[in-house]
């Protein structure tokens, strides 16, 4: 059996894009190994959450990790401003509800413990403006340097099962679907 060669792909979208939901979805279907930037980076650059922030650690990461492509995941911020600020967080396990698509049973409290559910300050209103503006700001100038390599692919829509299908056409005219 031959082994598969390396493909390498950055996923970037702004905070509640879906970026996890695509990267589990694209794990599963073809079988590549996700590694979040950080664990891939830790000992060859200094990163930061959310790395690549800046033109120059775009281009220190390529010069490291020639990228095969970026996958700008395109959401409307008033989606994910609706999305982020409508998540609730049972703080002892960690169970997520989103009072639009997946609410508790009982407004605020958790379906098993019967204990109140907490809003996480970065889901409050003013804060996920904050960090939606601060993402526009940093990213632009990584975007643009990925634009320029000719390895940048934007998927836009309001939700990530419609987003996920033209995700999925591309990766499988790469790569070979498991069975």
């Amino acid at each position: 059996m031959a082994a598969r060669p390396l493909f390498r792909a950055l996923i970037m979208g702004p905070p509640g894009s879906g970026k996890g939901t695509i990267s589990e979805r694209i794990v599963k279907t073809f079988g590549l190994k996700h590694l979040a930037s950080g664990e891939l980076l830790r000992t060859n650059i200094r990163q930061e959450t959310g790395f690549p922030r800046t033109g120059p650690q775009a281009e220190e990461l390529h010069k490291v990790y020639q990228l095969d492509t970026v996958m700008k995941l395109n959401v409307p911020f008033d989606t994910i401003k609706e999305r982020l600020t409508s998540r609730w967080i049972h703080p002892g396990s960690g169970r997520v509800y989103n009072t639009i698509f997946n609410p508790p049973k009982v407004a605020g409290i958790d379906d098993l413990t019967g204990e109140h559910l907490i809003q996480r300050e970065d889901d409050k209103p003013e804060t996920v403006i904050s960090r939606l503006q601060a993402y526009e700001d940093l990213t632009q100038p990584v975007l643009e340097y990925y634009r320029k390599q000719g390895i940048l692919l934007v998927f836009s829509g309001t939700e990530t099962n419609k987003i996920w299908p033209h995700v999925h056409n591309f990766l499988n005219k790469k790569l070979p679907v498991l069975c």
